[in-house]
């Protein structure tokens, strides 16, 4: 991973959701959207946007008269770092162990495997 994302925590991912969904947008927009999923005051909206900005995961257009958000890091990216995190904390960096563990606790559809078989034929491939 060429940049190095700044761990988020369970909260600060929903508000990246939102901005995920549909960015730029005010503060406002943002807690309005937050507020029809969570019981969360709009401080605490602001906190995490805060956060989020000195962690430099999320920037802020400061050109207008409202601010505006938007991400640093598109979701995949993080989603990635997440997933690197997990494996490194969990599996102690064996990805071959999780996901054995996955695929043996899993109940798979058969469409799931051909999908997963497809994705390991892919990456052999490649080497």
């Amino acid at each position: 991973m060429t940049n190095k994302i700044p761990t988020i925590s369970e909260s600060e991912w929903e508000v990246l959701k939102v901005l995920w969904e549909q960015a730029p947008l005010t503060a406002n927009d943002i807690i309005s959207s937050l507020q029809a999923q969570t019981n969360w005051k709009p401080k605490t909206v602001r906190t995490l946007l805060d956060r989020l900005t000195k962690k430099e995961v999320v920037g802020v257009h400061k050109n207008q008269r409202v601010y505006t958000f938007y991400p640093l890091y598109s979701q995949d990216e993080c989603q990635r770092s997440k997933t690197e995190s997990f494996v490194k904390r969990f599996y102690d960096g064996a990805l071959k162990s999780m996901l054995v563990q996955f695929i043996q606790d899993e109940d798979l559809s058969e469409e799931d495997i051909k999908e997963l078989r497809s994705i390991l034929d892919k990456k052999q491939n490649e080497k």
